[in-house]
């Protein structure tokens, strides 16, 4: 079985929206390199229309982070959306059809590395609620970015979740990862 996991750059007052408008003097080798572990174990992304139109509109096309976009542009890229067209335009795209939780259960369920929710705050929360998640990690930079969207909302389900792992860079971010406290 595969594992579903999600990484947000999040601020300390709870932003997880724009993190390129606050984060950039915080990022550092420890998140770096986090970054380049994911890369190696994913073979799968799942974004939400919002993420897929900001990021299809930078990463084929991208001169920075070259890394990255190599590693993006050729990913199988699975978005979520209910107004999209079903032929999407950047590369290894498809459109999800029907209950996002359905097919990422199947998904999860067949043979394959891991498989990564890329930005989408809206997907992270419906998955990690849905009990789907297997590791939501924070990635909290020590700045309060004052206004964007938060991961969670009033309203949201008590939900326990029990600490996998935890890492302080050197730019003092905190690397914290959860997943699902089991009963």
């Amino acid at each position: 079985m595969r594992k579903l996991s999600a990484g947000l750059f999040y601020s300390l007052d709870g932003v997880a929206q724009s993190p390129n408008l606050w984060q950039f003097d915080s990022f550092d080798d420890e998140l770096g390199a986090g970054l380049d572990s994911m890369m190696q174990s994913v073979d799968a992304g799942i974004l939400g229309r919002v993420s897929y139109e900001e990021w299809a509109g930078y990463w084929p096309n991208a001169s920075q982070d070259q890394d990255f976009a190599g590693f993006i542009n050729t990913l199988p890229k699975f978005v979520a959306s209910r107004t999209l067209p079903e032929k999407l335009e950047w590369e290894n795209s498809r459109l999800i059809q029907g209950p996002l939780e359905d097919f990422v259960q199947q998904l999860k369920d067949t043979e394959g590395g891991d498989v990564n929710v890329f930005g989408s705050i809206s997907v992270v929360r419906q998955l990690l609620f849905a009990g789907l998640l297997d590791s939501l990690t924070l990635m909290i930079h020590p700045v309060i970015a004052a206004s964007g969207k938060h991961l969670f909302e009033e309203g949201d389900p008590v939900t326990r979740l029990e600490l996998q792992d935890s890492q302080r860079t050197s730019k003092g971010n905190m690397i914290l990862s959860y997943g699902l406290r089991s009963s």
